[in-house]
């Protein structure tokens, strides 16, 4: 199935509102797709060998010079010292997503979706689907075999996983919201906390 990206992208840019920008890059630098408000035609080559390298101290994008702060094999985010936003993006062997980020934007949230996003890319499925209908029935004991196991789904919990045991993970965003004292985050937070204690009946 081909990839919607204008309905990933769309998606993405709903969800955490601060991308400003996006654009798909396939593994020879090639843009197979990009925001109207993006033209990063003339950077991307650099762009890719900066981050590639993973040693480069900065990067430029459209005449701005961008900081690397984090620079991995598979995330990327750059920040603008004159305050004009970040760049913020991921990639696998096949594709890379590279973002524009606003100035007060959260780069956490981008980074965390933009690997699910990168994820859903890889199975070639598409991300949500808003009228999809999720009622299975099973018989016997209730317990679901291995063989019924979506592997997209295993694939969102061991990356969730994974996500809780990194300290710039579920740790570094509650520390982050905490310490901002963001009272309706704290709320949320609280939310999930106590249905989270509902669902394993503790």
């Amino acid at each position: 199935m081909p990839i919607d990206y204008e309905s990933l992208v769309s998606y993405l840019t709903q969800t955490v509102p601060s991308i400003l920008a996006v654009a798909i890059v396939e593994d020879k630098n090639e843009i197979v797709y990009s925001t109207n408000n993006w033209d990063i035609r003339e950077d991307i080559t650099l762009i890719c060998s900066s981050w590639n390298s993973m040693k480069a101290p900065f990067i430029m994008v459209s005449g701005v010079k961008y900081t690397m702060l984090e620079c991995e094999i598979d995330s990327m985010v750059a920040t603008s010292i004159l305050g004009k936003g970040h760049i913020v993006g991921v990639k696998d062997e096949e594709w890379k997503i590279i973002t524009y980020v606003e100035p007060e934007g959260d780069r956490k949230a981008a980074i965390v979706e933009l690997s699910r996003i990168l994820r859903t890319m890889s199975f070639k499925e598409p991300y949500i689907d808003l009228n999809a209908q999720f009622e299975t029935e099973y018989e016997g004991s209730g317990t679901l075999g291995a063989e019924f196991v979506n592997p997209q789904l295993k694939s969102e919990i061991e990356e969730f996983l994974n996500w809780i045991k990194n300290p710039d993970g579920l740790i570094g965003y509650i520390n982050y919201y905490s310490q901002q004292n963001n009272a309706q985050m704290i709320s949320e937070l609280a939310k999930i906390y106590a249905e989270l204690i509902k669902i394993f009946g503790v």
